[in-house]
């Protein structure tokens, strides 16, 4: 079918790769040539990483290219659309805007999607004529590695809509939870939960990120301790989330003054090179703020 993604950033480009190696033809829309481009280039960068890595073939790595295309003309992008996934940056505005625009354009059974991991998507399917037709498909960064996503299902979900929905996210090889709509459905609630108890322990000299993050990864077995994965979804992104989680649910999701301090100082993490850790090539080579009082 036809897969429009609405935004050609991280979780954007993710999103289109994965559609387009589910065998769907792709558009990946953005308000910038420039960011169009750098999105399709780190999709062509994965495939090719897991050529390297013998997890995708050439003809595997061709084939997806050559269904996937690039604009930032919304109504060519959305116009022959099956499905339209939004992964715009957390702002509820923002996505209701979105959607709203391109729901002028779509066809009467075009199913529209949220790629938000904490906004209502009741809220965000609200500013649609159809609301019956939007759903939550929460992805998980790296999209193209991560097996997991999130369907939301809004209060107007119709049922064909979930279905669709499921449908559609097993069919490009992800496996699918159904929540229905409450603050940071199930993963972020869980996720941030976790995140936001490591910050104050840093925060409080209970122990070093690094030791943090070691008891879970070989106390729990977590594939990545709860610091080092805040840096890698961005600590902007996270004291967002927690934001929204506190009026929604409560002062157990108070920001801690860290991660203010942090995000006020433009230390977000793996994309500004600098978070709890320090970031060089992607990679961490340090601790943030290590030998002086930070």
């Amino acid at each position: 079918m036809n897969v429009c993604v609405l935004g050609a950033g991280t979780m954007g480009h993710g999103i289109a790769q994965v559609s387009a190696m589910g065998g769907h033809d792709v558009v990946l829309r953005d308000i910038d040539e420039d960011i169009v481009e750098r999105g399709l280039d780190h999709v062509r960068e994965n495939l090719q990483g897991g050529v390297d890595r013998g997890k995708v073939t050439e003809a595997e790595r061709d084939a997806t290219l050559e269904r996937l295309s690039g604009t930032t003309d919304l109504e060519t992008a959305v116009a022959d659309a099956d499905l339209v996934v939004e992964a715009v940056p957390e702002n509820e505005e923002l996505k209701r805007d979105v959607l709203s625009e391109a729901e002028e354009y779509v066809s009467a059974d075009c199913v529209v999607a949220s790629n938000t991991s904490s906004i209502s998507v009741t809220g965000i399917a609200s500013a649609l004529d159809e609301p019956t037709r939007a759903i939550g498909l929460h992805f998980f960064n790296p999209v193209h590695i991560m097996g997991l996503v999130e369907v939301v299902v809004a209060e107007q979900t119709s049922e064909s809509t979930r279905k669709f929905a499921e449908e559609f996210v097993e069919g490009v090889g992800k496996t699918a939870v159904v929540v229905e709509d409450s603050p940071g459905f199930a993963s972020s609630r869980l996720g941030v939960a976790l995140g936001v108890e490591a910050m104050r322990m840093v925060q409080e000299g209970v122990a070093s990120p690094r030791d943090i993050d070691a008891s879970m990864e070989l106390g729990y077995n977590h594939p990545m301790g709860p610091i080092e994965l805040g840096d890698v979804v961005g600590l902007d992104v996270r004291l967002g989330i927690l934001e929204h989680l506190r009026e929604e649910l409560g002062e157990r999701f108070r920001p801690p003054t860290v991660l203010r301090k942090k995000v006020r100082a433009g230390k977000l993490g793996k994309k500004s090179g600098e978070g709890f850790y320090v970031w060089e090539d992607g990679e961490i080579v340090g601790v943030s703020g290590e030998g002086d009082d930070e």
